[in-house]
């Protein structure tokens, strides 16, 4: 399955709901998009957004200071 990273390291808040948003666009079901964010309001944004549009939380993590998303795109139409 193809990976989309999107590396939103630095941004603020909407940055990296913003920046997985455009990713998303491109994308297709199958797909899985990983994205990398340094703000802590991504962690309960990407949970969000995740329960909004449908798709599939794979996994969520934090190392370092570094939150990383993994998501597989499936509820596109």
């Amino acid at each position: 399955m193809p990976e989309i990273t999107v590396d939103a390291r630095g941004m603020a808040c909407p940055g990296p709901i913003s920046a997985l948003t455009r990713a998303y666009r491109n994308a297709n079901n199958g797909d899985v998009i990983i994205v990398m964010a340094t703000d802590p309001g991504f962690e309960p944004d990407v949970k969000a957004w995740i329960e909004r549009t449908k798709n599939e939380l794979l996994e969520l993590k934090k190392e370092g200071g570094v939150i990383t998303a993994k998501i597989k795109v499936v509820a596109k139409k």
